[in-house]
């Protein structure tokens, strides 16, 4: 197969499961060699549930979603993609773009750094980008101030050492918007336990179909709700209570503009809120499926999942501080957005 042809996609059958994704795509494509298959692996046309793997001895669990594309995803994010909203001693505040995975997950952090460039995290490129701002701001220093000539050699700046940041909680990876990370380790602590807590302020934006009504959504989720997927239970026995405040601000036709304060912050909590509430986000591409029942067809075009991380607040974990930031949708968003109010007053 080659990336002229359609897109194709795979739900991983029994039989699959454990296989490696070129194993599994080998036998879903028959006649196509195992080169070709590696290659669409390796170069970017391969998605997992949404999220793009390179992978090609990932082992599949069921019910995953295999989609391979037409054309390759984006390449890999880079350092100047990266813009730093805050910074201090002890934390980072950060807008992330959509299309980059915010913390690499357990599995892969023993991979090489050649993998692991090739698909780069926030968590990978963040302490980089700090380094070079702190090497900036170095040679900036120095060269207000005087200095003399030794032996006609002008005094090198000492190099900013790269360390490791912290994370203290995630966004999905089609997500843009803002986030924070510690920097020390008591700051990670005080951080991570305001999110355990839910003391954090955090207010989205996304792009919901239907007429979507204010309300609170108060259902509890759970990581398999019997088909592999994360979802929704009546039983208070199970899974995790999930609170999402969601205003309208924008009926758009056939869609609207929410806003989504979390009282809670489970995993995909708007996206299966919403979903459940028969609103799916516009550009989802997992939770518009009912259990054991076909998906619906996202007719938007959006160009990517339209949830963005406007609002973040959070106390400073040494000067008890409340820092509030905020962050406009981002271009990819807004020229969605205005497409939909063009068509809605058409």
């Amino acid at each position: 197969m080659s990336a002229r042809h359609a897109p194709q996609v795979f739900h991983v059958a029994e039989a699959e499961i454990g296989k490696t994704l070129a194993a599994v795509l080998r036998g879903r494509m028959p006649g196509v060699p195992w080169s070709q298959v590696q290659r669409l692996v390796r170069n970017r046309h391969v998605l997992i549930h949404g999220n793009l793997s390179c992978d090609e001895g990932r082992r599949l669990k069921e019910g995953e979603v295999i989609k391979v594309l037409e054309h390759p995803t984006a390449p890999p994010a880079r350092e100047e993609d990266v813009k730093i909203r805050y910074v201090d001693e002890y934390l980072v505040v950060v807008e992330k773009p959509a299309g980059l995975t915010s913390v690499r997950h357990e599995e892969e952090r023993q991979w090489k750094d050649k993998r692991k460039n090739a698909q780069p995290t926030l968590e990978d490129l963040l302490p980089r980008v700090l380094a070079k701002r702190e090497r900036g701001d170095a040679e900036r220093k120095q060269a207000k101030q005087p200095w003399k000539r030794l032996r006609g050699r002008k005094p090198q700046p000492t190099p900013s050492r790269t360390h490791p940041v912290r994370p203290v909680h995630r966004l999905d990876r089609e997500t843009s918007g803002l986030m924070v990370f510690a920097r020390t380790v008591p700051a990670e602590r005080h951080l991570g336990s305001q999110f355990r807590q839910h003391t954090t302020y955090r207010r989205y934006l996304a792009i919901a179909e239907g007429e979507v009504a204010e309300q609170t959504i108060d259902l509890r989720l759970i990581r398999d709700r019997g088909d592999g997927r994360r979802g929704i239970t009546d039983d208070p026995q199970l899974g995790k209570s999930a609170v999402t405040h969601v205003t309208p601000r924008e009926r758009l036709g056939d869609y609207t503009l929410v806003e989504c304060r979390l009282e809670t912050g489970r995993t995909h909590q708007i996206r299966i809120h919403l979903s459940a509430k028969g609103h799916p986000l516009c550009g989802e591409k997992v939770y518009r499926q009912p259990l054991f029942g076909a998906p619906s067809v996202d007719k938007s075009g959006a160009p990517r999942l339209a949830l963005h991380a406007a609002e973040l607040g959070f106390e400073h974990p040494f000067t008890g501080e409340e820092l509030r930031f905020s962050m406009p949708l981002p271009a990819d968003l807004q020229k969605f957005l205005a497409r939909l109010r063009k068509e809605s007053q058409a």
